[in-house]
C-alpha cells in the first residue's frame, strides 16, 4: 500500500439510509475499486468502513507530501509516481513512510469517530480511558490501527531482498512517526473551570506535524547496502559508520532513519519520474536558483484582488472592501 498516483481522490458516494445488505454490496464495490492486492481486498471486504478510510488515507498522504515538497525540485506530483516507486531513491523512501503514516493516522481516527464497525475508542485497559468514556470522550485507537496495519500490509521475512527490506523499514518509520506523536490530552470538569475532576485521553498529533517530522527524516536520509550478520546468519541493512572509533564495521540505520539505496535524479528536466521544473513558481530570495537548475527565471507582474478594510456589522456580518495590489511572480525558464 503506497501512493501510486492512480488512486481517484474523490469521496465515495454516501451509503444513505439503505438496507444493510445494500450497504454491504456498496462496501464490497468500494473495496474492488481500490488498487489493492488480493489479500488486502479480502481484508477490506471484511471491514465495513475500511474502504472509505483507505481513500481518506491516500488523499491525506498525497496532500501532505505535496505540501512538504512544494518548494523542492521534486514536488511530489502524481506524474511519474509509478516509476518512482520502482526505484530506491530518497523520494521513494518518503512516499512509503508518508503512505503508512497516513494510513495509521486515518485508521486510528476512523475508529474514534465511529466510522469503522470493528473498532471504537482507544480500548487500552486503564482507568483514564474508562473515565474518558464516562464523559463521552473518545481517544484515538492507535492500538487497533497498528495491529490491523501489520496484518493489512502483510510484512513477512524477506530474506536477502534489499529493496524489500528498505521498503519495509521506511514503512515502519512512518508508523513510528505517528506513534511518537501520540499525546495525552486532558479536560477539566470541576465547578467554574476548576480541575477538581479531570479526564485524560490519548490523541494523535495533527498530520502536518507528522509530515514535517518525516520531511526532516528525508533531509537526513541514510544510503544503505546489504550486509551479512555472522551472529544471526542473515542479511541486514547497513550504512555509513557514525562513530570514527570503529571504521571497519558499518552501522545499522536507526529505526527512525529513512533509508535509500540509489542516488536521486536531478528532477530538473522532464523524465519518467517527474515533469521537471520548467514553469514552476519560485521565490527570488529563496529557491529560484536551485529550483530552476541554473536556467534562470521569468519575472511577471500581475494585479491580484483581496478583501480589505473589513468591519464587523451587527450582529454577525462582516463587510469588506475589495482592494487590488501588484504582485511579482517568478517562474523557472524552459
Amino acid at each position: 500500500f503506497s501512493l501510486t498516483g492512480k488512486e481517484a481522490l474523490t469521496h465515495f458516494p454516501s451509503l444513505g439510509p439503505s438496507t444493510s445488505s445494500a450497504q454491504g454490496k456498496v462496501h464490497v464495490k468500494q473495496c474492488d475499486l481500490l488498487k489493492l492486492s488480493r489479500k488486502q481486498k479480502r481484508l477490506c471486504r471484511r471491514e465495513p468502513g475500511l474502504a472509505e478510510t483507505l481513500r481518506d488515507a491516500i488523499r491525506l498522504g498525497i496532500m501532505e507530501c505535496q505540501y512538504q515538497f512544494r518548494s523542492e525540485r521534486w514536488n511530489c506530483s502524481l506524474e511519474g509516481r509509478t516509476s518512482l516507486l520502482k526505484r530506491g531513491f530518497k523520494e521513494t523512501a518518503f512516499l512509503y513512510a508518508v503512505s503508512s503514516a497516513a494510513l495509521t493516522h486515518s485508521l486510528a481516527r476512523a475508529c474514534s469517530a465511529g466510522r469503522m464497525e470493528r473498532c471504537t475508542c482507544d480500548d487500552s485497559p486503564d482507568l483514564e480511558n474508562r473515565k474518558a468514556w464516562q464523559w463521552g470522550v473518545c481517544g484515538d485507537n492507535l492500538k487497533y490501527s497498528t495491529k490491523f496495519l501489520k496484518k493489512f500490509l502483510g510484512q513477512k521475512r524477506i530474506g536477502k531482498d534489499l529493496r524489500a527490506k528498505v521498503d519495509i523499514h521506511n514503512t515502519n518509520v512512518g508508523i513510528k512517526a505517528v506513534k511518537n506523536g501520540l499525546k495525552t490530552t486532558c479536560k477539566c470538569h470541576g465547578v467554574s473551570g476548576s480541575c477538581a475532576v479531570r479526564t485524560c485521553w490519548k490523541q494523535l498529533s495533527p498530520f502536518h506535524e507528522i509530515g514535517r517530522l518525516l520531511k526532516l527524516r528525508y533531509d537526513d536520509a541514510v544510503k544503505v547496502f546489504s550486509t551479512t550478520n555472522d551472529a544471526v546468519g542473515h542479511s541486514e541493512l547497513a550504512g555509513p559508520q557514525r562513530h570514527s572509533h570503529s571504521p571497519k564495521h558499518p552501522a545499522s540505520p536507526r529505526s527512525t532513519d529513512l533509508v535509500y539505496v540509489e542516488d536521486s535524479p536531478s528532477f530538473c528536466r522532464p523524465s519518467k519520474y517527474s515533469l521537471g521544473t520548467a514553469g514552476r513558481t519560485c521565490s527570488r530570495e529563496g529557491n529560484c536558483d536551485s529550483m530552476c537548475c541554473g536556467r534562470g527565471y521569468n519575472t511577471q507582474s500581475r494585479l491580484v484582488t483581496f478583501s480589505c478594510h473589513c468591519q464587523v456589522q451587527w450582529c454577525c456580518y462582516v463587510e469588506c472592501q475589495q482592494c487590488m495590489q501588484e504582485e511579482v511572480v517568478y517562474s523557472c525558464k524552459q
